[in-house]
């Protein structure tokens, strides 16, 4: 497998996982909103889809890529992507606050949190298809087969440092409030 196979098997979790987390959480009314199922959307795409998957492209993928000399297109290409990657991040921060305000009794800003999530499962599709369609094919190039090797092994070390990374920093949340 290449790199490009990893991160397109990656994007199909994240689709599947964003269009059932929209229709859940769109079908929630006043009486049955739920800011846990919330936080638990946020941890996906936090950690799975911003943190693991995004953490690859950007700083394994892209960062090759960087230190090669890119055709223009490309190279606006891959800015692009990771403009939308911040924009991404910027809505699950205003989700974050959201459901805090949400908490705090502003029960209005459920429904923000609704159309943000539907937001993100209509805008990762297109997102993902450009990466995987146009972007992953056309910069593959820029790599020798040695180098696409390399690529992957990083890829599992990232992988196996991200679990490690999550439980560490719930130890450190759990330790830092305190216990009973």
């Amino acid at each position: 497998m290449k790199p490009r196979g990893r991160l397109m098997v990656e994007h199909r979790l994240i689709e599947k996982y964003l269009a059932q987390a929209a229709d859940r959480i769109g079908a929630m009314k006043d009486d049955t909103y739920d800011p846990v199922l919330v936080d638990g959307v946020v941890d996906f795409i936090r950690t799975y889809a911003d943190r693991t998957h995004h953490g690859k492209e950007e700083d394994i993928l892209f960062a090759g890529l960087a230190k090669k000399e890119m055709r223009p297109t490309d190279t606006e290409a891959m800015r692009t992507l990771v403009e939308e990657h911040r924009l991404a991040r910027e809505k699950v921060r205003e989700v974050v606050r959201l459901n805090e305000d949400y908490r705090r009794g502003d029960h209005a800003a459920a429904a923000r949190i609704k159309e943000i999530v539907a937001w993100l499962a209509a805008f990762y599709p297109d997102h993902i298809r450009r990466e995987d369609r146009l972007f992953f094919p056309d910069t593959e190039r820029y790599f020798s087969p040695a180098e696409l090797d390399a690529m992957l092994a990083q890829f599992d070390a990232f992988d196996r440092d991200m679990i490690h990374e999550k439980y560490k920093a719930l130890l450190d949340d759990f330790i830092g409030k305190g216990t009973p």
